[in-house]
Formats: C-alpha cells, sequence, structure tokens
C-alpha cells in the first residue's frame, strides 16, 4: 500500500455514566478486533478499558478523558489507526479503506470513475463507483464482476457496467 493513511473503527457517539467513559460504534469486526489496539488517533487517546456493550457496540475507557464533560466534548470522534497496524491479509482478502478512492476501469478499458463507498446489505460486499459526471452505480464485489484489484485500480467485468 503506497499511502498509510488512518482508518477509522469506531466512532463514540456519547458518553457513558459520570466516570468519563464512552460509548462506541463499531465499525470493524466487533470488540475483539478493536482490543487489539492500546491507542487511537496518532496516540492523542490511550485505552484504559474496553468492553461490549451487549448492543453491537462498545463501552471504553480513554486514560486522557477523566469526567462525562470531557467524554461528552468527544461525541463524534473518529477513532482511527495507521492502515500499517491493521493485520496483513491473506489472498483474495482486502480492506474496505484500501478500495475507497481507487479508480476504476472496466475489463474493455474504459475509465469508470473512483470507488467512493463499499457497502454490506447480508449478501456481500458491493462496490459504489462514482463516474466522472458524478452518476453512482454499484457492483457487487465478486470475482465475476471485480476479476481485478490492487492497490492502484479496480478492473470491473464489462458485463457489470451500462454501455
Amino acid at each position: 500500500m503506497a499511502v498509510d493513511r488512518p482508518v477509522t473503527l469506531a466512532a463514540i457517539i456519547g458518553a457513558h455514566g459520570i466516570a468519563g467513559e464512552v460509548r462506541l460504534k463499531l465499525f470493524g469486526e466487533g470488540v475483539a478486533a478493536l482490543k487489539c489496539y492500546r491507542a487511537f488517533n496518532d496516540g492523542k487517546l490511550t485505552v484504559e478499558k474496553l468492553r461490549d456493550d451487549g448492543k453491537g457496540g462498545a463501552i471504553a475507557r480513554f486514560a486522557e478523558v477523566g469526567d462525562r464533560n470531557a467524554a461528552e466534548a468527544l461525541r463524534g470522534t473518529a477513532l482511527t489507526v495507521s492502515r500499517s497496524e491493521l493485520p496483513p491479509l491473506a489472498e483474495g482478502e482486502y480492506y474496505y479503506a484500501d478500495l475507497i478512492g481507487l479508480p476504476a476501469v472496466s475489463s474493455d478499458g474504459r475509465a469508470l470513475g473512483r470507488c467512493v463507498a463499499v457497502e454490506n446489505y447480508g449478501a456481500g460486499d458491493v462496490l459504489e463507483i462514482e463516474a466522472a459526471d458524478g452518476k453512482r452505480f454499484m457492483v457487487p464485489m465478486r470475482l465475476e464482476a471485480v476479476p481485478e484489484w490492487d492497490a492502484v485500480r479496480l478492473v470491473i467485468d464489462a458485463a457489470y457496467v451500462e454501455p
């Protein structure tokens, strides 16, 4: 990967209790995956305690946050780590952060635009591609639709693209 950009793993959605804990919305694979990291945002937030909230999110205590007011002031803060801190991937795996921003071309050589989002509605990942004119279309992230991708571009089978 050419750029070691920050990757958002969670966001602070509010205070929890009066002692400075915060509620987190998770964007990864649950609390267990988040527990691999001791600090976020280039070391600005150091984890002291992290637990599952039983509702798909988490509750965290950071060393730098001493009370409810300080916790509430962090509402909306994204918790990031640098891309290089993420675990290595197996063949055929990808991080959403690696796909977003990549140029997309068709298998017959046409420039299609850029990947602006990766969604998952339950049946697998779907890439959202934005063309130069601002129009968007979606493509399933399956081998028959996206036969190639790397750190430089996505190749989308021409059969999945409008003429």
